[in-house]
């Protein structure tokens, strides 16, 4: 019986050990990518390429890529939340309820080159819109759609029953006790879902190639909306870092602008994530009744 315990305690501790390297392993070797991608991009940098310029810099495209991602996650995230909700709280278990999770299991595994064809043919064929950053962002949330509605109603399912039958005991109504109790309980894991689908938004090519466009002329003097150089105009072509950078390196052009593209698109990422996490705790720890 000895012998047993000391051996289980002995496969214990190598498994420990085994799982420790294994994880201690993949940080630094993360942490050398993102470490090469940044000096590297920084390296070779100078202060004109850091300007809000036609050619040769990438401040047009930083801003059409934070602009594109924000009017995607606008779109796709109440709708991906009320489609979680929806399949979680309101659905009927039967084939209607199995063929809708088989569909947003297919589209979430679709790649990428496929949806940019698809919104090609939708947003600029069908509805003649024009290569613009509003069909690009609209493609990247069909992207981006089945993650936050998958991710939302496995939160709203993973939350002890007693949350729900609790609100409805005090008098709440079923929409009352989702929005007001569900949700508020759910939203890290929520906001989880919204990070991964602003982090593919942020690094998405291959959609935008159709959608977008590869050029982009602003004038940051001219905020008539109407206009194809003003910053907030949707209907107009918005070429992203990920598209830069594409056409950079494809092109040969200009290394040293590309591997700068690269390393503030790895930044933005980060600092997406960390600032979205914040939130994420800081709400949490509002609602627990806790001091943020």
């Amino acid at each position: 019986m000895e012998s047993r315990i000391k051996n289980a305690r002995g496969i214990d501790k190598g498994m420990t050990v085994v799982f420790y390297a294994v994880a201690i392993f993949f940080f630094l070797l993360l942490a050398a990518f993102a470490g090469k991608v940044i000096i590297g991009g920084f390296a070779g940098a100078t202060p004109e390429m850091f300007r809000f310029a036609r050619k040769g810099s990438i401040g047009n495209q930083l801003f059409n890529t934070i602009y594109l991602v924000f009017v995607s996650l606008v779109v796709s995230v109440p709708l991906g939340v009320c489609a979680g909700i929806y399949l979680s709280m309101y659905a009927k278990q039967g084939l209607f309820t199995k063929f809708l999770r088989m569909c947003i299991e297919t589209l979430s595994s679709l790649p990428s080159i496929v949806v940019g064809l698809f919104g090609y043919l939708v947003f600029l064929v069908f509805m003649g819109m024009g290569k613009s950053l509003l069909a690009g962002a609209l493609s990247v949330s069909i992207i981006t759609l089945p993650l936050i509605t998958t991710t939302t109603e496995d939160a709203i399912k993973g939350l002890p029953e007693g949350y729900y039958q609790a609100s409805l005991g005090l008098g709440a109504t079923k929409w009352q006790s989702i929005f007001h109790v569900l949700l508020p309980a759910c939203l890290p894991r929520i906001m989880t879902g919204v990070i991964l689908a602003a982090g593919r938004g942020f690094g998405e090519a291959a959609v935008l190639l159709y959608t977008t466009g590869s050029g982009t002329s602003l004038r940051w003097g001219n905020w008539d909306i109407t206009s194809p150089t003003c910053p907030l105009n949707l209907l107009r072509p918005a070429e992203t870092l990920s598209i830069q950078i594409w056409n950079l390196q494809v092109n040969g052009q200009d290394r040293a602008l590309a591997n700068l593209a690269s390393a503030v698109l790895m930044l933005l990422v980060l600092a997406f994530s960390i600032g979205a996490n914040a939130l994420s705790h800081w709400i949490a720890k509002k609602n627990a009744g806790e001091k943020a």
